[in-house]
């Protein structure tokens, strides 16, 4: 049997975990409350409607809004409470089987890709820009890097001692690697949308 060296606590990647999951649990909450007074009051504007650009009762109310059936916001209500769960155990001192970092790994893709997915629709659809969206979508991207950075550290992504070694070493890059997707993002939708303008008005 193949030992594996057990690796220090990682403290901030458990309290980015921690974050990410209570700033998207938030945003969720304040998406499916929208989502409920529109329902209530049909025709109303939402709170976070500022704009035609800058809104979310757009996006709420479009087919995209509800791809399976139920508003999109209960899904994050539901999956951003597992980043806060993993973080916590993590600063508890739990270490977890391989097949739990792959499960967790994947349940991360899948929210990046419907992310991705979500912005695509936002920008070149529905030609919003949705407040709370885009707090989901800012710590969604970075959660991905780091949690694939870590299964990488970790060893559930096979990977070599100098491969891993080099792995923690990129995780202080995570944040870069966010900006960096935040601006492909922001100039995207700058091409597309102008939000600068609506921005400096």
């Amino acid at each position: 049997m193949t030992s594996r060296t057990r690796s220090p606590r990682p403290t901030v990647f458990a309290v980015w975990l921690i974050f990410a999951g209570v700033v998207g649990w938030i945003a969720a909450f304040a998406l499916t409350t929208e989502k409920f007074a529109l329902l209530e009051n049909p025709g109303s504007s939402a709170s976070c409607d500022i704009s035609i650009l800058v809104q979310c009762g757009k996006n709420l109310e479009s087919a995209q809004g509800s791809v399976f059936g139920f508003p999109n916001p209960i899904l994050g209500l539901t999956g951003w409470v597992a980043p806060i769960v993993v973080g916590a155990a993590l600063l508890a001192g739990a270490r977890f089987a391989r097949w739990f970092w792959l499960l967790f790994g994947l349940g991360v893709t899948a929210a990046l890709a419907f992310v991705l997915w979500l912005i695509t629709q936002s920008i070149f659809v529905l030609a919003t820009l949705c407040p709370w969206c885009m707090v989901t979508w800012s710590v969604t991207i970075p959660t991905f890097f780091a949690v694939m950075v870590h299964l990488v550290r970790e060893g559930a992504i096979p990977a070599s001692a100098a491969g891993r070694r080099r792995a923690d070493a990129l995780m202080a890059w995570t944040p870069l690697m966010a900006i960096i997707a935040f601006a492909v993002v922001g100039v995207i939708a700058q091409v597309r949308l102008d939000w600068i303008a609506e921005f400096t008005r």
